[in-house]
């Protein structure tokens, strides 16, 4: 199935509500344990979660990590007041800062981090390269990268299957939304060739589950 861009930004007002209040407890633990294998070592130090969204995944990196500084980005505002809130609500607005920042851009909040993280932002860019470029620029010598993301069926009766298992009783906008998004995603082969470009081909590339892929490394020295 050929890839089918979809808009960058998730800036519906329903859109970004349904998305906030939907229950992604499984990937997003998922995304933390994933991290906490890859990189074991990892305790603290400056974060940057790239495409934060209302920031589920950042929290939850935030409790794993409690002396973790961590600073999320979105292009989307809809999707920032939430997250705003969140981190509100859970007390953590001393470790956790929002910045509504659009790829590609050279303004970001800080020079370099100790980790860059980023769920499910891959898919809604137009030119991948944006992404891995974000990387370079923002993670320090040796820091540790993490992406997740969706990973795009073989076919559009894969993508029924996936939206019948995954989302059957999801909200409309939601299940719309699924869809595009996995027909937006990249192919392992796709993103290991976006990484040789970038100067990363030393990062893995690994299939997570029926919908996601894992993509993970150290910036070299």
């Amino acid at each position: 199935m050929e890839r089918v861009p979809e808009p960058e930004l998730m800036d519906e007002p329903e859109q970004a509500r349904a998305y906030a209040s939907a229950d992604f407890s499984e990937p997003h633990n998922a995304f933390v344990a994933r991290f906490r294998r890859c990189f074991p070592a990892f305790s603290d130090g400056p974060v940057l979660d790239l495409g934060c969204g209302p920031a589920d995944v950042t929290l939850r990196f935030a409790r794993a990590y409690p002396a973790a500084q961590i600073v999320g980005m979105d292009g989307a505002p809809a999707m920032l007041a939430l997250g705003r809130e969140a981190v509100a609500m859970a007390g953590l607005t001393d470790r956790i800062r929002l910045a509504r920042v659009r790829l590609p851009t050279t303004d970001f909040p800080r020079s370099r981090f100790d980790a860059v993280i980023s769920n499910s932002l891959l898919h809604h860019l137009a030119d991948p390269m944006v992404l891995w470029d974000a990387v370079l620029t923002t993670a320090a010598p040796g820091a540790a990268v993490f992406v997740m993301d969706l990973l795009r069926p073989r076919s559009p009766e894969a993508v029924a299957q996936l939206l019948a298992l995954h989302a059957s009783d999801a909200p409309e906008v939601l299940r719309r939304d699924f869809c595009h998004s996995l027909a937006a995603a990249f192919r392992p082969d796709e993103i290991r060739l976006q990484l040789l470009a970038a100067g990363l081909s030393d990062f893995a590339v690994e299939i997570a589950s029926d919908r996601h892929l894992i993509v993970y490394g150290r910036v070299a020295n």
